[in-house]
């Protein structure tokens, strides 16, 4: 009597990994497809209109992005806290670990956003032509004081006109488990506008590592926090509340990613 030979139990991780792959080439494809022409569309809008009309039009995009991302590499979100956003003017600090959370946050957050970024991504072919177009604040970090001077001046304004300014206190995507170092910019920009700061916690890592191409299926929680108050505050205590409670609730989520004791040791 013949004996079935013993399946390989290495083989279905291998599956699972052609699998994601593959699926995640043909989101690479999804996105270039995508973004050209609705970037030309929004260059070409923007000749007739600016503000919220192209900002919505340019939502759209991202809606396109994000449920691709969802159809294509079974990436999922969950999202909670979003009884505790003011319904006023304020400043969003959010944990930052890729691309996921730039284009979900424009159709999660109930306002208009105005991102702060470096503007070298204004260079990018279609995609930074048609940033470049809306109402964001692109800084030079190289300027220092005078980088700031230009948050100010023109995040005042568009706090004035609706927009919630988003800024990733880290400055760039921190590895899953890792935690970067917080800089006061967007303390600094509560503190003189007065406005409140909505810390949110993202753990998209876990699907779409930082500076990987593959992704992975699985679902990326969204957790927004109690609102801060700023009035009275300094700088460095607001960074610090944001710091504290986004790091915090960055374990209680993800706790996997945080077990070795030196996972969170800051990055500077």
């Amino acid at each position: 009597m013949s004996q079935r030979p013993a399946s390989n139990p290495a083989l279905p991780r291998v599956r699972a990994s052609l699998s994601a792959r593959i699926r995640s080439a043909l989101y690479m494809l999804w996105l270039i497809a995508t973004v050209a022409p609705y970037a030309i569309a929004a260059l070409l809008l923007s000749l007739v209109t600016r503000g919220l009309p192209l900002y919505r039009f340019c939502v759209g995009w991202a809606w396109l992005a994000l449920h691709g991302a969802r159809r294509i590499c079974g990436i999922e979100w969950r999202l909670q806290g979003l009884d505790n956003l003011p319904r006023g003017p304020a400043i969003v600090l959010v944990k930052h670990q890729s691309a996921w959370e730039t284009l979900a946050l424009p159709l999660l957050l109930p306002r208009p956003l105005s991102y702060v970024f470096k503007r070298e991504l204004l260079w990018v072919p279609f995609f930074g032509w048609a940033l470049g177009r809306l109402d964001m604040v692109h800084i030079d970090r190289k300027r220092g004081t005078q980088a700031f001077g230009r948050l100010q001046q023109q995040g005042a304004r568009l706090l004035e006109r609706g927009y919630w300014i988003v800024m990733f206190p880290e400055g760039t995507r921190t590895p899953r488990g890792a935690q970067g170092h917080y800089k006061p910019g967007g303390a600094k920009l509560a503190q003189v506008t007065g406005v409140p700061v909505i810390p949110v916690a993202v753990t998209s890592a876990r699907c779409w590592p930082r500076q990987a191409f593959v992704k992975q299926p699985g679902v990326v929680d969204v957790s927004i926090g109690p609102v801060i108050r700023t009035e009275g505050l300094g700088a460095a205590e607001i960074n610090s509340r944001v710091q504290a409670w986004i790091e915090s609730e960055m374990r209680r989520l993800d706790p996997d990613a945080y077990a070795e004791p030196d996972a969170a040791t800051p990055q500077r």
